[in-house]
């Protein structure tokens, strides 16, 4: 089994309902993260002012902190886990960080496996939905991402701390248990039972992005991969602009 170190955070903005685009309202923050091992050592990750006491969102150098502690954990053998990651984690982690190759680098080797469900069937899956097909407690009852940064503005910092603390949880759960039994099952919107074979289990964002496209013609606006590897764009011009060799992967995108 892959030694896992499950990476999650939660944003500082509200997102306005019906919101199709959340990148036309960045910078959003990050008020807390946290990551949790295949061991289940769990670290947490609040933003604070320099009293100790929370703060609205974490300042430049925190978030460095929080790239500095994944990129540790890829020195020591772990391997970094997210659900949708690529798409929304590590896109926040390099503007709130200004850590941009970084966190490219980060996420070009990491393991998104909704990313690598979207590479494989076109379309995108809640984690919850995941923990469910796979029989798992999933997230926390009574809470959601659309609900945490008022949460933390109400003073309710413990209860978003919790929330990000069960995602990565259930975020390690669901990568294990489908490595366990090769194979992912879930529940689709229409209460259809879906069930994918996935007998060498989790690809990372570099391997998946040498997919074949999946058959998308019956899907109505279908994603592309650009939706979730366009932030990417600005440390390739970086890159392209001081000659440095490419970064893993991006020939692919």
């Amino acid at each position: 089994m892959t030694r896992y170190l499950a990476f999650d955070l939660e944003i500082a903005r509200d997102l306005p309902e019906g919101l199709e685009d959340w990148k036309s309202i960045r910078p959003l923050g990050i008020t807390c993260a946290a990551t949790i091992t295949s061991e289940g050592e769990l670290s947490l990750f609040p933003a604070k002012d320099d009293s100790g006491a929370y703060s609205d969102r974490m300042t430049p150098a925190q978030a460095g902190q929080m790239v500095d502690h994944l990129m540790a954990a890829v020195d020591s053998g772990l391997m970094i886990l997210t659900w949708n990651g690529l798409g929304f984690d590590f896109d926040i982690l390099a503007e709130e960080s200004n850590r941009f190759e970084d966190c490219a680098t980060l996420a070009m080797m990491h393991v998104d496996m909704m990313f690598h469900l979207f590479c494989l069937r076109g379309y995108g899956l809640a984690l919850d939905k995941a923990a469910q097909g796979m029989g798992l407690p999933g997230k926390l009852p009574g809470m959601n991402g659309a609900l945490a940064p008022q949460y933390w503005k109400d003073g309710k910092q413990g209860i978003v701390l919790d929330y990000v603390a069960q995602d990565v949880r259930t975020t390690l759960d669901v990568a294990s248990a489908v490595e366990a039994r090769r194979a992912l099952r879930w529940v689709s919107m229409s209460g259809n039972e879906q069930f994918l074979r996935m007998p060498e289990g989790w690809l990372t964002v570099e391997q998946a992005l040498k997919l074949p496209l999946p058959i998308t013609t019956r899907m109505r606006n279908p994603w592309t991969r650009a939706k979730f590897t366009g932030w990417l764009d600005k440390t390739i011009k970086k890159d392209a602009s001081s000659q440095n060799p490419s970064l893993p992967g991006m020939d692919k995108l």
